[in-house]
């Protein structure tokens, strides 16, 4: 009764001049998984990975749908990379494949945006996957129950101003949802909130000749059946500021 008479005498929200969150602000774990497309691994220039290639997202790195990807002032090569994220709701370890998907709150969309020269300074991916205002995610979270089993038969696409460059199903992930929950927990404890980031499809821009990298001005746009389109303006960094969106 209080807690509504206290909304009620609230001022209004101004929708207009509100921002978003990222669906969460700070995951305990960004669990990501590149290479997880064969066209990709190609397009690349890599061998197909018999295991998951994993790396991590920091939650310093996570931008909300609507707000900007940022062009870091030190680089030039900010690609995009069109994703589907699986949020944890029930932890575990060492889950079997077919009780995976039980341990699945929900899906949403990621932009895992990468400053692909820092990326590739070492064989390690970290440094160039975790430039602040990289990782754009949402727009909402769509739970399991109201999707199909695993997000099958879904398809993922990622336009920049407007042109399609991803575009494939969620079918020809190498390692299915519940393949990356049940190899992933076999070596760490998985937790309410935590995300997986399920990889790319081919079609990024570092693989196109010229390159194709996301600059001031650009607008990228993640779409998933069922779930959404993620959009984000794309802005320079500025003496470590952000420039505004023209």
């Amino acid at each position: 009764m209080r807690a509504g008479a206290l909304l009620g005498a609230a001022a209004p929200i101004d929708l207009e001049k509100s921002s978003a969150l990222p669906i969460l602000r700070r995951p305990g774990k960004i669990v990501c998984l590149g290479l997880n497309f064969r066209d990709h691994s190609a397009e690349s220039g890599f061998s197909q990975p018999a295991y998951p290639t994993v790396f991590g997202r920091f939650s310093s790195s996570l931008v909300a749908h609507g707000e900007p990807i940022v062009r870091p002032t030190i680089s030039e090569q900010l690609d995009y990379e069109g994703e589907l994220a699986v949020v944890i709701g029930r932890g575990g370890r060492n889950i079997a494949p077919e009780d995976a998907l039980d341990h699945v709150l929900g899906y949403s969309i990621f932009n895992d945006a990468s400053v692909r020269d820092y990326q590739f300074k070492s064989p390690q991916w970290t440094v160039g996957k975790n430039f602040d205002g990289t990782g754009a995610f949402g727009p909402c979270l769509v739970t399991a129950d109201e999707l199909p089993h695993g997000c099958r038969g879904l398809r993922l696409q990622t336009r920049l101003n407007g042109v399609v460059v991803q575009d494939a199903m969620l079918d020809d992930m190498v390692f299915d949802v519940a393949a990356q929950i049940s190899i992933v927990s076999r070596a760490m404890t998985l937790e309410p909130g935590d995300v997986f980031v399920a990889g790319t499809p081919s079609g990024v821009g570092l693989a196109r000749t010229p390159p194709l990298w996301m600059k001031q001005g650009d607008v990228c746009e993640v779409e998933v059946t069922g779930i959404g389109i993620l959009r984000n303006p794309v802005v320079e960094e500025i003496g470590g500021q952000e420039r505004p969106a023209a």
